[in-house]
């Protein structure tokens, strides 16, 4: 089953620069703000690798790849960035607020390497769909850097919690080992680092994984990506990757047979607590003639449609009002928030069943799943096509930011949605499902930087 290495971490040296200063969010959850924001924390910080600034002047030999590229290799000169002498697995603790509540959880994991497998070998499983165009640009920065300076987020299922033992001291209460690094970002996410480089620890958390899945809870567009160019440099190189065997090193511990076999990952146990799926919400605009009143006249066929009432004042609810009405109510539902009124909708069994007779029901009973088909494919004629090509939907995690969305005209509607559960994705996911693409949104996101796994 799973196949994990330790590896030999490119890292930041912690006397030349503040780690607060130079580590990001992941590439995909930075905003234009965020990007000028971290240009200004540092001239070392991450963002000029993974998501650097276009230049009018870019051309096919100069531009935001290559640029990244040598300005790894430039602080890697300078010794800003520094290898790790030996092998190691890094033990990763975040303690967070879960949004809109008082609740503090702790996600606990580990970054390591993994070995990539096609999805038929059925080691890894996938959860969502992904967009071609983001797949093409990691490419491109990847085969120009040709490191992995950001890791992916990986489930997997222990309920005895051995790799947390061994790496924190403890399986499920306050670990007993002092970390090595601890940083808070920007959301107040505090997030802590331990080095784990004896060889026999190592080996014992490297045998209790063997046996396990591995399922992509963020990171889809870079593990796809991953593979693709393994193949890619396997055939350049004359490799078997289906029969060719790791290397050992001096301690006997497991190197990928060749560099492009793996890459850098966070596996976290899906058995332990301190798990939280965000809903990502939908905003659809550039609609030609769109009318709420129309749509949720048009909605009434599939669905019971209720009108949220204004305020005393006359206003429409804000984003928590919307969000408590969509949770209150039991079953597939969610809210149409348009410019001439909010609406929740919740499906008429009769009528939706059709339209989603080609789903299993695990799939068919998913909000999210019924909100596509439905909502987006047929009573706005946006087909997957369309919709995975962005250009009539965006994908929100605040519901306050959707809303304002609508309000300012730059979308003609919201759709706010409730989050997939866990047992949810696991059960679509080993069933070799997928959901839509934006389907879950895992809070918080792993920091980049914090290790780098370079192929050369």
């Amino acid at each position: 089953m799973a196949r994990l290495y330790p590896f030999h971490a490119l890292r930041y040296d912690t006397n030349r620069v503040n780690m607060a200063d130079v580590v990001t969010q992941p590439y995909d959850k930075i905003s234009p703000d965020m990007q000028e924001a971290y240009y200004a924390a540092s001239p070392y910080n991450l963002i000029r690798v993974i998501l650097g600034k276009k230049e009018a002047s870019d051309n096919d030999l100069h531009n935001v790849y290559t640029r990244a590229a040598e300005t790894l290799t430039a602080w890697r000169k300078e010794q800003i960035l520094k290898e790790e002498a030996e092998p190691a697995l890094y033990g990763y603790s975040q303690v967070y607020t879960v949004p809109g509540t008082d609740e503090v959880r702790e996600r606990r994991g580990f970054i390591g390497l993994g070995h990539l497998h096609d999805y038929a070998d059925k080691v890894v499983y996938r959860h969502e769909q992904t967009f071609p165009k983001h797949k093409s640009d990691r490419l491109a920065l990847f085969k120009a850097t040709r490191a992995y300076c950001e890791q992916i987020y990986m489930l997997y299922s222990d309920p005895s919690f051995t790799a947390e033992e061994l790496i924190f001291g403890v399986k499920q209460g306050e670990a007993t080992k002092p970390a090595d690094l601890e940083i808070t970002d920007e959301y107040g996410v505090v997030h802590r680092v331990w080095k784990l480089a004896e060889p026999a620890l190592i080996q014992k958390v490297l045998e209790a994984m063997q046996d396990k899945w591995l399922l992509i809870a963020d990171g889809h567009h870079r593990y796809e990506t991953s593979t693709a160019y393994m193949h890619e440099r396997a055939a350049e190189l004359g490799i078997d990757e289906k029969s060719v065997e790791p290397t050992l090193d001096a301690n006997g511990l497991p190197q990928p047979a060749f560099p492009e076999a793996a890459m850098m990952m966070t596996f976290v146990n899906a058995e332990a607590p301190g798990i939280t799926i965000l809903p990502t919400h939908r905003v659809a605009f550039n609609l030609d003639g769109f009318s709420g009143r129309e749509f949720a006249q048009k909605a009434a066929a599939y669905f019971n449609v209720k009108e949220i009432p204004t305020t005393q004042s006359g206003h429409y609810p804000g984003a928590a009002a919307l969000l408590e009405t969509l949770t209150q109510e039991p079953g597939v539902a969610f809210i149409a928030a348009t410019r001439e009124g909010d609406y929740l909708l919740t499906p008429k069994a009769e009528a939706v069943q059709p339209l989603l007779a080609n789903l299993s029901p695990r799939q068919a009973e998913l909000d999210v799943v019924q909100l596509h088909k439905v909502v987006l494919e047929q009573l706005l004629g946006l087909d997957e096509e369309t919709v995975r090509a962005g250009s009539n939907v965006r994908y929100l995690r605040e519901a306050s930011e959707a809303l304002a969305q609508v309000g300012s005209g730059n979308a003609d509607v919201a759709f706010l949605i409730k989050p997939v559960t866990l047992d949810q994705m696991k059960d679509i996911s080993l069933n070799l499902e997928v959901m839509p693409q934006k389907s879950t949104d895992f809070y918080p996101k792993l920091l980049s930087g914090l290790a780098m796994y370079t192929l050369d």
